[in-house]
């Protein structure tokens, strides 16, 4: 009898734990921006045609009319830290240019603009391959040869959140000019989550039907220090004419709602140089479809 007794309270614990389990999944936690730009986060207590009862961690319950909500989303519970809302990385396949090996999701996709100069578009087809094009519209500043892209690319994730391999290609050409296609095909490794991570890639470019002999190496990381910023780095080194030239990038990575605003200072590291440069870039990334 005090068998089927313990048996008894363990199975009604068990229940007990999966209710309550089951209540923090169901609990709606909410971010709303109402009209005037101020925002709250909390669980919604009650709700009808007119108003939503919110309850905040810092001001308790608020009231706050519908016809002053701008905008209202599903705020996952994984990112919330600290009492903060943590936007998702809403350039999470790139560094500032070069690409790691996490994919966009089918119907993802992302337009980045680099300098004015490099405009490029990338779709999802599905998990695992993506396709895109760039243009660098020289006929903007008085003419000249225009280069057009396609950007293909495929990831394969091997341990989810930990361990991802993938490659592509940037294959170009100069529109109005023949036998002018160029472009590099790249493999990569990437260690770590879409947050916080560390790629390895090997590339080699080609020129009509010639190959480089020596390969691009790029070694890049991308790693979250708060809700809204990343500290990123994109490095470059190739063996050319038997001497060794790099760069070597540092900058970060700015989340202004759903777009991500990037810069870099990149420095050239090239055998006798004599004198040390440094050049900034600035990129914006605008993500679309399911995102």
């Amino acid at each position: 009898m005090k068998i089927y007794s313990v048996l008894l309270l363990v199975v009604l614990a068990s229940f007990s734990q999966l209710i309550k389990a089951q209540a923090i999944q169901d609990t709606a936690i909410v971010q709303i921006e109402t009209n005037d730009g101020n925002e709250f986060m909390g669980e919604i207590v009650s709700e009808d045609a007119l108003k939503i009862v919110l309850k905040t961690e810092k001001l308790g319950e608020i009231t706050i009319s519908k016809n002053d909500i701008k905008s209202q989303i599903k705020v996952n519970a994984q990112q919330i830290k600290g009492g903060k809302f943590w936007f998702d990385n809403p350039q999470a396949t790139r560094y500032f240019w070069a690409s790691n090996a996490y994919g966009l999701k089918k119907g993802e996709g992302y337009y980045q603009n680099i300098y004015v100069l490099w405009n490029q578009v990338a779709y999802g087809i599905t998990d695992n391959f993506s396709i895109g094009g760039a243009v660098v519209p020289l006929f903007l500043f008085g003419g000249g040869p225009t280069p057009v892209f396609i950007t293909p690319k495929f990831s394969i994730p091997i341990q989810k959140e930990k361990f991802n391999i993938g490659g592509g290609a940037i294959i170009g050409t100069v529109l109005g000019e023949s036998e002018s296609s160029f472009g590099i095909v790249y493999g990569l490794t990437t260690f770590g989550t879409r947050d916080n991570n560390v790629s390895l890639s090997l590339g080699y470019g080609f020129a009509g039907e010639e190959w480089v002999q020596s390969p691009l190496i790029s070694v890049s990381g991308l790693f979250r220090l708060s809700s809204r910023f990343y500290f990123l780095t994109e490095n470059y080194f190739i063996n050319a004419g038997g001497e060794g030239v790099g760069e070597i990038g540092l900058g970060g990575r700015w989340i202004i709602k759903k777009a991500a605003l990037d810069f870099i200072f990149a420095i050239p590291i090239i055998p006798d140089m004599g004198t040390f440069l440094v050049i900034p870039a600035i990129g914006f990334t605008i993500p679309f479809g399911n995102n």
